[in-house]
């Protein structure tokens, strides 16, 4: 089994936090879906995911929501002629308030799409303002009701906790807001300062205020009480799911299953090695039209894989689990990995309950810390671990939504 990622590299306009790959000038965007389609036809001709029959694909930016509804049938067309799409396979499309109509929703519907991940954010005028985002409170209340009466039973809801105008009073009302709506996913991210975003200049000058730590871990605490008791389930740090509602497509990435990335600056990932594009439009129109994907690539160690392993796994509900580790990585490497956690387990950050590994409801508020604690250094062949500080940050760049 295995995914397709499609990045949509347009956007109406920039958010101040963002760091994703887009260009807010649609000059190129018949060039752009010319050159997506000749690189599904490359990478089905060149054979990246071999024989495995495709379970999801994500349409994801940038913002799909700015495609013609005749754009997005003929990419998920091209997919299904190049490759077997599984009946029932979960098809996904980011979409932003404001570009939602009764029309869109009956075109994407049309054309195969079944789940949508909705750019909500915030309920809130003014933190909408503060981020720079290209809709409205209204219309971020409204477009749900909109997917709603078109049929979509499964949707998810992006929302950003830990700014400095969302107060708790406002965080939860917007949290019991989405549970009145029905919605059936939530990603729920802390706003980050990434680095040369507009945000972090903002801050860097003094026109913003920074980030408070400990609002953002308040706040999320408050999310998972909230999600709990509603029966939620928390199966990745930053994902809840009403039972039988997860992301099958982004816990593909967790669980390291093989995915085709396409467009610039999308990755890929075939069990073994990860590969990205280029991250400019022109370059990966030009490249394209020459009859060469332009990407980079990595080869992953049996590190790589183990530091992967157990960065993911803890992320998500199930956790680590050490025989598996055992059996990829051998019986040192598991024992050394136990042995490791053994601070946080006294701590109560980390639980453990027979060969699993899980974090806490506390031990959540730390999970990169834990996870690069964890981290091996030398291949674990050799046996030996230390604290990899050189390669702690690159691995944790690949989480999210919109990979």
């Amino acid at each position: 089994m295995a995914g397709i990622y499609v990045h949509i590299p347009f956007c109406r306009q920039r958010c101040n936090y963002c760091d994703f790959h887009f260009s807010t000038s649609r000059t190129y965007k018949n060039e752009m879906m010319a050159a997506l389609l000749n690189e599904l036809e490359m990478q089905a001709a060149a054979g990246y995911l071999g024989t495995s029959n495709v379970q999801t694909i994500y349409l994801g930016g940038g913002t799909p929501s700015l495609l013609a509804t005749t754009d997005v049938a003929a990419l998920l067309n091209r997919i299904r002629g190049l490759w077997t799409v599984e009946q029932g396979a979960e098809i996904t499309l980011e979409a932003n308030p404001d570009d939602v109509t009764p029309a869109l929703l009956e075109g994407w519907k049309g054309a195969g799409v079944t789940r949508l991940s909705l750019g909500i954010q915030s309920l809130y005028e003014d933190e909408l303002q503060w981020m720079n985002r290209a809709h409205t409170a209204e219309e971020a209340q409204m477009v749900v009701h909109l997917v709603r009466e078109a049929g979509f039973s499964d949707f998810s809801v992006d929302l950003i906790y830990g700014g400095p105008l969302l107060t708790d009073e406002r965080w939860l009302h917007t949290l019991n807001w989405a549970l009145q709506q029905e919605v059936t996913h939530l990603s729920c991210y802390a706003l980050t300062v990434e680095s040369k975003t507009p945000l972090e200049k903002q801050i860097r000058t003094g026109r913003r205020s920074p980030t408070n730590p400990e609002q953002q871990a308040r706040q999320f605490l408050q999310l998972m009480d909230v999600l709990e008791q509603a029966g939620w389930e928390h199966y990745e740090i930053s994902n809840f799911a009403r039972p039988g509602h997860r992301s099958r497509h982004n816990s593909s990435y967790w669980q390291g299953i093989p995915y085709l990335g396409i467009g610039p600056s999308a990755h890929s990932f075939n069990g073994t090695a990860r590969q990205w594009n280029v991250a400019h439009n022109r370059n990966y129109i030009a490249s394209i039209r020459q009859g060469r994907v332009p990407f980079e690539q990595d080869q992953l160690t049996r590190r790589d894989q183990l530091n992967e392993y157990i960065m993911t796994s803890l992320r998500r509900m199930e956790g680590c689990d050490l025989e598996k580790v055992k059996r990829t990585f051998g019986d040192a490497m598991a024992d050394a990995l136990e042995y490791r956690s053994r601070p946080f387990r006294q701590q109560g950050w980390v639980l453990q309950e027979a060969q699993q590994l899980r974090l806490s409801r506390e031990g959540k508020l730390y999970a990169d810390r834990i996870a690069a604690d964890l981290f091996v250094l030398d291949d674990p062949a050799g046996g030996a671990f230390a604290f990899p500080q050189a390669q702690v940050q690159d691995l944790l760049k690949g989480k999210g939504e919109n990979d």
